[in-house]
């Protein structure tokens, strides 16, 4: 039985692909960043490529496994780091500047903030101090690999998490292989990465590697 909403999301991606041109390369990827100060040997956080699959758009999240441990660690150091003082420096108390507008008038053209209170740079040494500890000496958490495809109006996207490096374009096109190849169920993650856990001991063992 047919299911007329993805058939309806379907057209929907196949005429907004039709209607509006996509910047592609040669390789036909969509690649929004460059390599070019890529160091070759650099470890790889986040990326983004987007390619023509059936005429229609696709567009790949990509999250290295390290990342979404180290969004993990800076959650947590907010937690370990206690209670905010919640100056609002940004904002509140901030000076207004004008312009000079003919003889008479003058228009607000920007704000410059006030210095944090030291209440709350005292707050944001004890972050930094709570962090780079726990960047040290790692967390408990094992992240494992996953993706997940999202229907949108315009692509489908795909959320993957995988522990690729993307240091350029021919490794950009590695990532897009993959993905494609995900989606058309020709391979899965425990085939290509079977049993894969990223966990402390990677965290530790590549955070010594860096120094």
């Amino acid at each position: 039985m047919k299911n007329r909403k993805l058939e309806l999301f379907g057209r929907k991606q196949h005429e907004y692909h039709q209607r509006h041109q996509w910047r592609l390369g040669e390789d036909g990827l969509f690649a929004p960043h460059s390599y070019a100060k890529t160091k070759p040997d650099s470890l790889s956080w986040w990326d983004d490529v987007g390619f023509i699959l059936n005429g229609r758009r696709v567009i790949v999240w990509w999250q290295h496994p390290r990342y979404i441990y180290s969004a993990a660690i800076e959650e947590q150091s907010w937690e370990r780091a206690g209670p905010d003082p919640q100056d609002d420096w940004l904002f509140e108390g901030a000076t207004t500047n004008y312009k000079q507008v003919g003889k008479s008038r003058k228009k607000i053209v920007s704000y410059t903030s006030r210095q944090p209170s030291a209440e709350q740079d005292a707050y944001y040494e004890h972050l930094r101090a709570v962090r780079q500890q726990m960047e040290a000496e790692g967390i408990d958490l094992d992240i494992s690999v996953s993706w997940k495809r999202e229907r949108l109006s315009w692509a489908t996207g795909v959320g993957l998490i995988v522990p690729l490096e993307v240091r350029n374009e021919t490794e950009l096109a590695q990532l897009a292989s993959l993905a494609k190849r995900l989606l058309l169920g020709k391979t899965t993650l425990q085939k290509e990465f079977p049993e894969y856990r990223y966990g402390k001991a990677d965290w530790l063992r590549e955070q010594e590697a860096g120094k």
